[in-house]
């Protein structure tokens, strides 16, 4: 049996028929970040492991696992995959709102302004998942500055909740003053909650 195969097989490269290639069961394609930040993937298949490490570049798998390396174009991937690339969730984003020294709830003037694109934002967003952590500078004690930086990112919870997104399964984190990202006791930087979207 096999060896008639190979006389077929032999005979229709000779006619110049080339064998049908193997169809593709899957196709990986890196895209490119957003921020144009390095990224890579590693994929591994019957052949040993395969790096990806270039926008656009493609790893195609056969279904016997072989695996074939490839360079697609911008335009080819957005007309190939127009449907998908219009579907796929937005990147995740990060905000930061910033506080008045000692209050739990009073935004600076520059975060009132702030908020306003964050609430617009957020309303833009079908079924965002959103993850609030407090912060505080190192004018207080440990256990008021825990306390202070829960209540604060509660406060941005309901702030989001004024943007008409449920925030019933929104995690609210207090980080006290162990995460500074600026130096100094009562360092303005410091007195944040840090809003991630997803």
């Amino acid at each position: 049996m096999e060896l008639v195969a190979i006389v077929l097989l032999g005979l229709g490269i000779w006619w110049g028929q080339a064998p049908a290639p193997e169809k593709i069961a899957e196709r990986i394609i890196l895209l490119p970040s957003a921020d144009g930040s390095r990224s890579a993937v590693v994929v591994s298949g019957a052949q040993g492991d395969r790096l990806i490490d270039q926008p656009y570049a493609s790893l195609e798998i056969t279904p016997s696992g072989s695996l074939k390396n490839t360079t697609l174009s911008a335009s080819e991937v957005q007309a190939r995959y127009a449907t998908l690339l219009e579907v796929q969730a937005p990147r995740p984003r990060s905000f930061l709102l910033y506080f008045v020294s000692g209050s739990d709830s009073k935004l600076t003037a520059e975060s009132e302004q702030a908020l306003a694109g964050l609430q617009a934002y957020l309303q833009t967003r079908p079924a965002p998942e959103v993850t609030l952590i407090g912060h505080t500078d190192r004018s207080g004690s440990a256990a008021i500055n825990d306390a202070l930086s829960l209540k604060r990112a509660q406060s941005v919870r309901d702030l989001v909740r004024q943007a008409g997104v449920s925030t019933d399964n929104v995690p609210v984190f207090g980080r006290g003053s162990r995460e500074p990202i600026a130096s100094g006791a009562q360092e303005g930087l410091n007195r944040r909650v840090e809003i991630h979207v997803r």
